[in-house]
């Protein structure tokens, strides 16, 4: 399945819009709450565990999306906006969403 963040599939224009198909993940993320805890994850200025909990989750909903769209019979998805928000009353949770058009190419 084609998944671009652009309107379109250059050079295959859609044939039938199938509607709009969401994934959405929501992570427990202590890592947030505890985020200065692990300093002894931080590798050159990066804190990986924390960057492979965001890759996860976005690829979670991405895959998601991806079936969504599939069920209403689209070989691609245009348009797709990841967006992420931290949840809870102490910012303990990361929902990372992804949102796109089905089409059928």
């Amino acid at each position: 399945m084609i998944v671009t963040t652009t309107p379109t599939v250059e050079g295959r224009p859609a044939q039938h819009y199938l509607g709009i198909v969401t994934g959405e993940v929501i992570v427990g993320a202590n890592i947030f709450r505890d985020l200065f805890a692990g300093i002894r994850d931080i590798v050159g200025g990066r804190a990986s565990s924390y960057e492979n909990v965001l890759q996860s989750a976005r690829e979670q909903a991405l895959g998601e999306m991806r079936m969504r769209a599939a069920e209403l019979g689209a070989n691609a998805v245009v348009g797709v906006d990841l967006d992420y928000e931290v949840l809870g009353s102490n910012g303990s949770m990361l929902m990372v969403s992804a949102t796109g058009t089905a089409v059928r190419v």
